[in-house]
Protein backbone atom coordinates (compact mmCIF):
# COMPACT_ATOMS: atom_id res chain seq x y z
CA UNK A 1 0.00 0.00 0.00
CA UNK A 2 1.21 3.48 -0.91
CA UNK A 3 0.77 5.90 2.01
CA UNK A 4 -0.65 9.33 1.14
CA UNK A 5 -2.02 12.13 3.28
CA UNK A 6 -4.25 15.16 2.76
CA UNK A 7 -4.76 18.28 4.87
CA UNK A 8 -8.33 19.57 4.67
CA UNK A 9 -9.05 23.29 4.61
CA UNK A 10 -11.57 23.00 7.46
CA UNK A 11 -13.07 20.46 9.80
CA UNK A 12 -14.96 17.76 7.92
CA UNK A 13 -17.84 19.18 5.89
CA UNK A 14 -19.85 18.67 2.73
CA UNK A 15 -17.04 19.85 0.42
CA UNK A 16 -14.93 16.92 1.65
CA UNK A 17 -17.53 14.19 1.29
CA UNK A 18 -15.87 12.50 -1.69
CA UNK A 19 -12.65 11.86 0.23
CA UNK A 20 -14.48 10.22 3.10
CA UNK A 21 -16.62 8.12 0.78
CA UNK A 22 -13.56 6.93 -1.15
CA UNK A 23 -11.90 6.05 2.15
CA UNK A 24 -14.89 4.22 3.65
CA UNK A 25 -15.98 2.44 0.45
CA UNK A 26 -12.46 1.17 -0.24
CA UNK A 27 -11.93 3.14 -3.47
CA UNK A 28 -8.45 4.21 -2.32
CA UNK A 29 -7.63 0.70 -1.18
CA UNK A 30 -8.55 -0.59 -4.65
CA UNK A 31 -5.86 1.75 -5.99
CA UNK A 32 -3.36 0.44 -3.43
CA UNK A 33 -3.54 3.72 -1.49
CA UNK A 34 -3.55 4.06 2.30
CA UNK A 35 -4.87 7.60 2.87
CA UNK A 36 -4.60 9.65 6.06
CA UNK A 37 -6.91 12.68 6.36
CA UNK A 38 -5.98 15.52 8.71
CA UNK A 39 -7.89 18.73 9.43
CA UNK A 40 -7.03 22.08 11.06
CA UNK A 41 -8.65 21.21 14.38
CA UNK A 42 -5.74 18.89 15.10
CA UNK A 43 -3.36 21.83 15.52
CA UNK A 44 -5.92 24.66 15.88
CA UNK A 45 -4.86 25.98 12.47
CA UNK A 46 -1.30 26.72 13.60
CA UNK A 47 -0.25 25.77 10.06
CA UNK A 48 -2.40 26.25 6.99
CA UNK A 49 -3.04 23.19 4.80
CA UNK A 50 -0.87 24.65 2.03
CA UNK A 51 1.97 25.25 4.49
CA UNK A 52 1.81 21.58 5.42
CA UNK A 53 2.45 20.71 1.76
CA UNK A 54 5.38 23.12 1.67
CA UNK A 55 6.83 21.52 4.79
CA UNK A 56 6.31 18.03 3.29
CA UNK A 57 4.03 17.09 6.19
CA UNK A 58 1.29 15.97 3.77
CA UNK A 59 1.06 15.09 0.07
CA UNK A 60 -2.10 17.07 -0.69
CA UNK A 61 -4.00 20.03 0.71
CA UNK A 62 -7.19 21.93 0.05
CA UNK A 63 -7.03 25.70 -0.33
CA UNK A 64 -8.45 28.51 -2.49
CA UNK A 65 -6.94 29.50 -5.83
CA UNK A 66 -5.44 32.59 -4.15
CA UNK A 67 -3.01 30.38 -2.23
CA UNK A 68 -1.51 29.13 -5.49
CA UNK A 69 -0.64 32.69 -6.41
CA UNK A 70 0.51 33.80 -2.97
CA UNK A 71 2.90 30.86 -2.58
CA UNK A 72 4.54 31.54 -5.93
CA UNK A 73 4.94 35.27 -5.29
CA UNK A 74 6.17 35.26 -1.70
CA UNK A 75 9.74 36.12 -0.71
CA UNK A 76 10.79 32.47 -0.89
CA UNK A 77 8.53 31.11 -3.66
CA UNK A 78 7.13 27.59 -3.45
CA UNK A 79 5.67 25.72 -6.47
CA UNK A 80 2.20 24.97 -5.10
CA UNK A 81 0.11 23.55 -7.93
CA UNK A 82 -3.56 22.58 -8.23
CA UNK A 83 -4.39 19.17 -9.67
CA UNK A 84 -8.18 19.30 -9.26
CA UNK A 85 -11.06 21.61 -8.38
CA UNK A 86 -13.50 20.25 -5.82
CA UNK A 87 -16.35 22.52 -6.92
CA UNK A 88 -16.94 23.63 -10.48
CA UNK A 89 -18.74 26.77 -9.29
CA UNK A 90 -18.15 29.32 -6.56
CA UNK A 91 -20.45 28.50 -3.64
CA UNK A 92 -18.95 31.10 -1.32
CA UNK A 93 -20.37 34.43 -0.20
CA UNK A 94 -19.92 37.23 2.30
CA UNK A 95 -22.48 36.63 5.05
CA UNK A 96 -24.19 39.12 7.37
CA UNK A 97 -27.16 38.69 9.66
CA UNK A 98 -30.41 39.79 8.06
CA UNK A 99 -31.34 41.90 11.09
CA UNK A 100 -28.02 43.78 11.00
CA UNK A 101 -29.32 46.48 8.67
CA UNK A 102 -26.65 45.51 6.14
CA UNK A 103 -28.59 45.11 2.91
CA UNK A 104 -25.70 45.18 0.42
CA UNK A 105 -21.88 45.37 0.56
CA UNK A 106 -21.77 49.19 0.67
CA UNK A 107 -23.50 48.98 4.05
CA UNK A 108 -20.38 47.25 5.41
CA UNK A 109 -18.62 50.63 5.58
CA UNK A 110 -17.99 51.26 9.26
CA UNK A 111 -18.76 47.63 10.14
CA UNK A 112 -16.48 44.74 11.15
CA UNK A 113 -15.28 41.83 9.04
CA UNK A 114 -13.89 38.64 10.61
CA UNK A 115 -10.99 37.69 8.34
CA UNK A 116 -9.08 34.44 7.81
CA UNK A 117 -6.02 36.62 7.10
CA UNK A 118 -5.45 35.17 3.63
CA UNK A 119 -3.17 37.32 1.47
CA UNK A 120 -5.75 38.90 -0.85
CA UNK A 121 -8.90 38.32 1.19
CA UNK A 122 -9.24 41.69 2.90
CA UNK A 123 -8.67 43.67 -0.29
CA UNK A 124 -11.20 41.52 -2.17
CA UNK A 125 -13.82 42.33 0.46
CA UNK A 126 -12.96 46.03 0.39
CA UNK A 127 -13.23 46.04 -3.40
CA UNK A 128 -16.65 44.40 -3.22
CA UNK A 129 -17.80 47.28 -1.01
CA UNK A 130 -16.32 49.84 -3.42
CA UNK A 131 -17.92 48.13 -6.41
CA UNK A 132 -21.26 48.50 -4.65
CA UNK A 133 -20.75 52.25 -4.20
CA UNK A 134 -19.16 52.26 -0.76
CA UNK A 135 -15.74 53.45 0.43
CA UNK A 136 -14.27 50.10 1.46
CA UNK A 137 -13.91 51.47 4.98
CA UNK A 138 -14.38 48.29 6.98
CA UNK A 139 -12.83 47.25 10.29
CA UNK A 140 -10.79 44.07 9.86
CA UNK A 141 -10.48 41.67 12.76
CA UNK A 142 -8.62 38.36 12.98
CA UNK A 143 -10.25 35.92 15.44
CA UNK A 144 -9.25 32.31 15.95
CA UNK A 145 -9.83 30.84 12.50
CA UNK A 146 -11.95 27.89 13.58
CA UNK A 147 -14.19 30.20 15.61
CA UNK A 148 -14.79 32.85 12.96
CA UNK A 149 -18.28 31.72 11.98
CA UNK A 150 -19.33 31.69 15.64
CA UNK A 151 -18.25 35.33 16.05
CA UNK A 152 -20.81 36.36 13.43
CA UNK A 153 -23.51 34.06 14.81
CA UNK A 154 -23.05 35.58 18.29
CA UNK A 155 -22.90 39.18 17.01
CA UNK A 156 -19.25 39.77 17.96
CA UNK A 157 -18.54 40.85 14.38
CA UNK A 158 -20.71 41.78 11.44
CA UNK A 159 -19.52 39.74 8.46
CA UNK A 160 -17.30 36.94 7.22
CA UNK A 161 -16.73 34.72 4.17
CA UNK A 162 -18.63 31.42 4.16
CA UNK A 163 -19.76 28.51 2.01
CA UNK A 164 -23.46 28.63 1.22
CA UNK A 165 -23.62 24.82 1.14
CA UNK A 166 -22.25 24.54 4.69
CA UNK A 167 -22.40 27.60 6.96
CA UNK A 168 -25.47 28.71 5.02
CA UNK A 169 -27.16 25.43 5.95
CA UNK A 170 -25.92 25.76 9.53
CA UNK A 171 -27.55 29.19 9.76
CA UNK A 172 -30.88 27.69 8.72
CA UNK A 173 -30.53 24.96 11.33
CA UNK A 174 -30.10 27.70 13.96
CA UNK A 175 -33.14 29.53 12.55
CA UNK A 176 -30.97 32.58 11.88
CA UNK A 177 -31.63 34.62 8.73
CA UNK A 178 -28.64 35.87 6.77
CA UNK A 179 -28.02 38.07 3.77
CA UNK A 180 -25.41 36.69 1.38
CA UNK A 181 -23.36 38.75 -1.08
CA UNK A 182 -21.93 36.77 -4.01
CA UNK A 183 -18.66 38.05 -5.44
CA UNK A 184 -19.89 37.58 -9.00
CA UNK A 185 -22.80 39.95 -8.33
CA UNK A 186 -20.31 42.74 -7.61
CA UNK A 187 -17.97 42.36 -10.59
CA UNK A 188 -15.38 40.16 -8.93
CA UNK A 189 -14.58 37.14 -11.16
CA UNK A 190 -13.68 34.77 -8.34
CA UNK A 191 -12.03 31.48 -9.21
CA UNK A 192 -12.09 27.99 -7.66
CA UNK A 193 -12.32 27.15 -3.97
CA UNK A 194 -11.26 24.75 -2.73
CA UNK A 195 -8.66 23.26 -5.05
CA UNK A 196 -6.57 20.16 -4.39
CA UNK A 197 -2.88 21.12 -4.37
CA UNK A 198 0.53 19.44 -4.33
CA UNK A 199 4.19 20.33 -4.50
CA UNK A 200 4.80 20.59 -8.24
CA UNK A 201 8.29 19.13 -7.78
CA UNK A 202 6.69 15.79 -6.90
CA UNK A 203 4.54 15.54 -10.00
CA UNK A 204 7.00 13.81 -12.32
CA UNK A 205 7.95 11.06 -9.88
CA UNK A 206 4.45 10.54 -8.47
CA UNK A 207 2.19 11.34 -11.40
CA UNK A 208 0.80 7.79 -11.69
CA UNK A 209 0.17 7.51 -7.95
CA UNK A 210 -1.49 10.94 -7.84
CA UNK A 211 -3.62 10.09 -10.86
CA UNK A 212 -4.81 6.93 -9.11
CA UNK A 213 -5.63 9.04 -6.05
CA UNK A 214 -7.69 11.41 -8.19
CA UNK A 215 -9.53 8.54 -9.86
CA UNK A 216 -10.59 7.13 -6.49
CA UNK A 217 -11.51 10.60 -5.20
CA UNK A 218 -13.61 11.30 -8.28
CA UNK A 219 -15.37 7.98 -7.72
CA UNK A 220 -16.21 9.16 -4.19
CA UNK A 221 -17.74 12.45 -5.34
CA UNK A 222 -19.76 10.81 -8.13
CA UNK A 223 -20.98 8.21 -5.63
CA UNK A 224 -22.31 11.06 -3.47
CA UNK A 225 -24.46 12.26 -6.36
CA UNK A 226 -26.29 8.98 -6.82
CA UNK A 227 -26.22 7.48 -3.32
CA UNK A 228 -27.10 10.43 -1.16
CA UNK A 229 -28.49 8.65 1.91
CA UNK A 230 -25.47 6.36 2.26
CA UNK A 231 -23.09 9.24 1.54
CA UNK A 232 -24.59 11.37 4.30
CA UNK A 233 -24.26 8.49 6.75
CA UNK A 234 -20.57 8.18 5.86
CA UNK A 235 -19.86 11.89 6.24
CA UNK A 236 -21.69 12.04 9.57
CA UNK A 237 -19.10 9.71 11.12
CA UNK A 238 -16.37 12.30 10.64
CA UNK A 239 -18.17 15.52 11.58
CA UNK A 240 -17.36 17.53 14.71
CA UNK A 241 -19.98 17.03 17.40
CA UNK A 242 -21.44 20.53 16.88
CA UNK A 243 -22.21 19.76 13.22
CA UNK A 244 -23.87 16.37 13.59
CA UNK A 245 -27.39 17.75 14.00
CA UNK A 246 -27.42 19.94 10.89
CA UNK A 247 -29.40 19.13 7.76
CA UNK A 248 -26.85 17.10 5.80
CA UNK A 249 -29.41 16.26 3.11
CA UNK A 250 -29.84 19.97 2.41
CA UNK A 251 -26.08 20.51 2.35
CA UNK A 252 -25.56 17.67 -0.10
CA UNK A 253 -28.47 18.70 -2.33
CA UNK A 254 -26.92 22.16 -2.62
CA UNK A 255 -23.57 20.63 -3.56
CA UNK A 256 -23.98 17.66 -5.88
CA UNK A 257 -24.55 19.57 -9.12
CA UNK A 258 -21.39 21.56 -8.48
CA UNK A 259 -19.15 18.49 -8.08
CA UNK A 260 -19.17 18.10 -11.84
CA UNK A 261 -19.74 14.83 -13.69
CA UNK A 262 -17.82 11.88 -15.07
CA UNK A 263 -16.35 13.97 -17.89
CA UNK A 264 -15.43 17.19 -16.06
CA UNK A 265 -14.90 16.33 -12.39
CA UNK A 266 -11.87 18.22 -11.07
CA UNK A 267 -11.21 20.17 -14.28
CA UNK A 268 -9.95 23.75 -13.92
CA UNK A 269 -10.94 26.06 -16.76
CA UNK A 270 -8.06 28.25 -17.90
CA UNK A 271 -10.26 31.25 -18.73
CA UNK A 272 -11.78 31.20 -15.26
CA UNK A 273 -8.36 31.17 -13.58
CA UNK A 274 -6.99 33.74 -16.04
CA UNK A 275 -9.89 36.14 -15.47
CA UNK A 276 -9.38 36.04 -11.72
CA UNK A 277 -5.64 36.64 -12.07
CA UNK A 278 -6.28 39.53 -14.45
CA UNK A 279 -8.59 41.06 -11.87
CA UNK A 280 -5.98 40.60 -9.12
CA UNK A 281 -3.37 42.38 -11.23
CA UNK A 282 -5.77 45.08 -12.42
CA UNK A 283 -6.55 45.95 -8.79
CA UNK A 284 -2.82 45.91 -8.00
CA UNK A 285 -3.23 43.24 -5.35
CA UNK A 286 -0.18 41.51 -6.83
CA UNK A 287 2.68 42.79 -8.99
CA UNK A 288 4.70 39.62 -9.68
CA UNK A 289 3.43 38.21 -12.97
CA UNK A 290 2.34 34.57 -12.90
CA UNK A 291 0.52 32.79 -15.73
CA UNK A 292 -2.65 30.86 -15.02
CA UNK A 293 -1.15 27.77 -16.65
CA UNK A 294 1.64 27.79 -14.04
CA UNK A 295 -0.86 27.38 -11.22
CA UNK A 296 -2.64 24.18 -12.21
CA UNK A 297 -2.67 21.08 -14.35
CA UNK A 298 -5.54 18.90 -15.55
CA UNK A 299 -3.16 16.24 -16.82
CA UNK A 300 -3.68 13.82 -13.94
CA UNK A 301 -7.46 13.71 -14.32
CA UNK A 302 -9.22 11.01 -16.30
Amino acid sequence: MQKLSIALDWTANINHIGFFIALEKGFYKEKNIDLTIVDPSQDNYQLTPAKKVEKAMVDFALCPTESLLSYRTKKSPFPLKAIAAILQDDLSAIAVKADSGIKSPKDLDGKSYASYEAKYEDEIVKQMIINDGGKGDISLVYPNKLGIWDTVLNNSFDATWIFLNWEGVQAESHNVDFNYFLLSDYNIPYSYSPVLVVNEENLTEKSTLYSHFLTATKQGYLFAQTNQKESIAILAKFLPKKDKEMDLSKALSLSTAHFGNSSNWGILNNDKVENFLAWIYDKKLEDIAIKASDLYTNDLLN
